[in-house]
């Protein structure tokens, strides 16, 4: 599976950003589509996921901020970031996940800053 991640940028806090993911190749194997990040010297955590059947989960820090999508038609996910804060900051990544979880397929980061 090959994803192209786009949409990131710098926003001031409490604005919003809309990330985009687009899937090629083998999107028939992929049971659910995540976003992560990673901020400068922290592991890369998971943001929120969202199933092939639509059901999502977020990470604490972002519920009720963050919003995951798909449009099945486009092969793509998105991620609507609102209430942006400073440490939201971070390498953004899309990776398609199989039916256990795991990571199968990374896609390149997308950078977010957000300034105070």
């Amino acid at each position: 599976v090959q994803l192209q991640a786009s949409g990131g940028g710098l926003v001031q806090a409490g604005g919003s950003l809309r990330l985009s993911c687009a899937a090629s190749g083998s999107i028939f194997s992929i049971k659910a589509m995540g976003w992560y990040r990673q901020a400068p010297g922290k592991q890369r955590e998971l943001v929120a996921v969202i199933t092939s059947g639509g059901s999502t989960n977020y990470a604490d820090s972002v519920k009720g901020r963050f919003t995951i999508s798909r449009d099945n038609a486009k092969n793509t996910v998105y991620l609507q970031m609102n209430s942006l804060k400073p440490e939201d900051t971070a390498v953004y990544y899309c990776a398609a996940r199989s039916g256990l979880g795991t990571v199968v397929d990374w896609g390149k980061g997308t950078l977010v800053t957000v300034s105070s």
